[in-house]
């Protein structure tokens, strides 16, 4: 019998450990994953530093991910597939990309806010560089799903400016997201929203690799009186995993003049007004029809204002329009 218990014994140990290694490994698997969505990439000797286990094993690792279609892999380490709607690097990555469109795209954008208005603020890089600008706005109040936004507008301290976040879960481009932040949006109104988005495409609209977020967002256009899209020229042609709404929902795109002319003849016929801004020269150069580029930004016009009843709260010196379908 005591042969026999021991055999037993070092059999169980044995399942426990292949169990405990498997998991180990998942966990691994899901931590090169996390790094490649929100860094676009990852090192395997950064991978070995941080995890603590041999080169090798992290090769592994990234050999099966690869099998799976989950990640490409590259000398040295391994990539984010190219064209994934999955994929969303994260603040950090998405910060030094495309920094003067960025720049340009804001300097269109912050003509648009009258002091003593309200605003919503999606989370994303171009709409962070945004708030920035935004810290010398008087009588403000800014509703919005983003720790980076809050956070620089909070830290401004004027006391003459409201800041509003939603809460929710958090995601790798620093946006509060689910059920608690589409609740909170749903009780409030707002003049203008800006949204950045991570992909504008003919069909598929603008869109989002994060399906909470992009619902969020869904909640947050619909706060709006009018919704202004923040996104330069890279973003056109992107397909993320989930649409936030029809290029036709947007009453104003501002983009830069990298955008390709096939691109701007198409946002112009569905769009309510296009802006496109010159990064090198730190002008707006046209709207919805050909301009000369010294032209003044068009001034919107309101439209008629849709009842609005389920409300339970309006911020703003006037309540703007409610977002039709």
């Amino acid at each position: 019998m005591g042969g026999c218990s021991d055999t037993t014994w070092s059999s169980q140990d044995r399942r426990a450990d292949r169990t405990s290694a498997a998991v180990l490994a998942r966990q691994r698997q899901a931590y090169i994953l996390d790094r490649v969505r929100e860094e676009g990439g990852v090192r395997v000797a950064e991978l070995v530093r941080d995890l603590g286990v041999s080169d090798m094993t992290i090769r592994r690792d990234m050999e099966l991910l690869h099998e799976r279609g989950l990640i490409e892999k590259v000398h040295g380490g391994a990539a984010a597939l190219p064209g994934s709607a999955l994929f969303e690097p994260g603040f950090t990555a998405k910060s030094a990309l495309q920094e003067a469109e960025k720049e340009a795209i804001v300097d269109a954008a912050v003509g648009l806010i009258e002091p003593g208005t309200a605003i919503g603020i999606s989370a994303g890089t171009t709409t962070y560089a945004l708030a920035r600008r935004l810290v010398d706005v008087v009588g403000l109040t800014v509703v919005t799903n983003s720790v980076r936004v809050a956070d620089v507008l909070h830290d401004a301290g004027r006391p003459d400016q409201t800041i509003i976040m939603t809460g929710g879960v958090r995601t790798p481009s620093d946006a509060l997201v689910g059920p608690f932040a589409v609740a909170a949006l749903r009780s409030v109104h707002v003049d203008l929203v800006f949204m950045g988005v991570h992909g504008m495409d003919a069909q598929a609209g603008f869109t989002s690799p994060n399906m909470m977020e992009a619902e969020t967002n869904r909640a947050l256009i619909e706060a709006g009186g009018r919704l202004v899209v923040v996104a330069d020229h890279t973003k056109w042609g992107q397909v993320a995993l989930s649409s936030i709404a029809r290029l036709d929902q947007a009453d104003i795109v501002i983009t830069d003049a990298g955008l390709e002319a096939s691109a701007r003849e198409l946002l112009r016929s569905r769009v309510r007004e296009l802006r496109l801004v010159d990064p090198t020269a730190g002008a707006w150069v046209g709207g919805g029809t050909d301009v000369e580029p010294n032209e003044e930004p068009v001034q919107l016009s309101r439209r008629v204002a849709a009842p609005a009843a389920d409300r339970s709260t309006s911020f703003g010196r006037a309540a703007g329009p409610s977002r039709g379908d």
